[in-house]
């Protein structure tokens, strides 16, 4: 059977002890563990949760008949016993807000004992930080990344960092190694990343390995030559400082994907047509945007790419030229 009034709080077992009282007024409790099939222990528990609940009653008048109480009142007493334990759980929550002030104090306290440096040693150390900077991230995010191909592993843990910052408005610029998009599976991801608003750029050769987020916290790789022994977490300002600039440095000596990786001629990427059927029947941005999923950003990047490619002026003149070539 179904616990049907699960979210009252009431058990399966409860539910069966109150329906069998409702089809069987004024009977005793005797046997009902063998009628309902159950332990004992657990009949008489259920049944005594139920008088608590004000659900049932014995009537010692009727030799310990079990009088069952109309659904209509017990229902509601459920429901108003539940609303007041959420109103209570709500302001148990709420008040816990009066703890920031002075956990933010222990915070300050010991900011000047933090180390310039954090040396991060194991994989799970790195991914912590990694997660917690991803989500606090505000405006830019930058990385070099030598990797010669992602696995499906890799690819799954990175996706929902990076599609988070995306969706909120972060911009993602990112330099990997040319041997990466000659993997199926490496390119297919680098160019979902692009739809989703990503810049990503590509290198011959790079051996650095930079990730800087909201160009206030940096990590690098302890030892560049081998990853396994960890990396270190900066927020120095002079050493975030020197990183970023070699990030630049990179960034700027670097080719678009785009340009590495052409598309087929003619071909939109599924991401610009759902852009350019939006652009001809959505009248703002910040619609077209949300129904797509993508920041308002992404999406006028996307808008002024498809722009370009059609040799448009205007958005009219855009939606007029993709008619022809039969792209809607």
């Amino acid at each position: 059977m179904n616990n049907n009034l699960s979210a009252l709080g009431i058990s399966a077992l409860e539910e069966r002890v109150y329906r069998h009282f409702l089809r069987n007024p004024h009977t005793t409790a005797n046997d009902l563990d063998l009628l309902l099939h159950a332990r004992p222990a657990d009949t008489e528990e259920a049944l005594r949760r139920l008088c608590e609940l004000g659900m049932v009653r014995v009537d010692d008048e009727e030799a310990g008949a079990v009088v069952a109480t109309a659904p209509a009142v017990a229902i509601r007493r459920l429901i108003e016993q539940q609303v007041s334990d959420i109103h209570q759980r709500l302001q148990d929550v709420t008040q816990t807000s009066r703890l920031i002030p002075a956990l933010e104090a222990e915070a300050a306290a010991t900011d000047e004992e933090q180390p310039g440096v954090e040396r991060l040693e194991t994989l799970d150390q790195i991914r912590g930080r990694l997660d917690d900077l991803a989500f606090f991230t505000r405006e830019h995010v930058d990385s070099v990344e030598p990797y010669a191909l992602l696995t499906q592993e890799d690819i799954d843990y990175a996706r929902p960092l990076d599609l988070r910052c995306l969706r909120r408005g972060v911009q993602v610029r990112n330099v990997v190694l040319k041997e990466a998009t000659r993997d199926p599976l490496t390119l297919s991801y680098l160019q979902e990343l692009t739809q989703h608003g990503a810049r990503i750029r590509v290198a011959d050769s790079i051996v650095e390995r930079i990730l800087i987020f909201d160009r206030q916290t940096a990590i690098i790789p302890q030892d560049p030559s081998d990853t396994s022994r960890g990396a270190l977490l900066t927020r120095e300002t002079g050493l975030v400082d020197n990183i970023q600039r070699l990030f630049e440095k990179i960034w700027d000596s670097s080719l678009d994907l785009a340009q590495v990786v052409a598309p087929d001629e003619g071909e939109l990427s599924e991401i610009e047509r759902q852009v350019l059927e939006s652009m001809c029947t959505v009248g703002k941005d910040e619609i077209g945007a949300r129904d797509l999923g993508v920041s308002v950003r992404t999406y006028r990047r996307h808008v002024a790419d498809l722009l370009r490619t059609l040799g448009a002026a205007s958005r009219a003149h855009a939606a007029l030229l993709a008619r022809e070539r039969h792209w809607i």
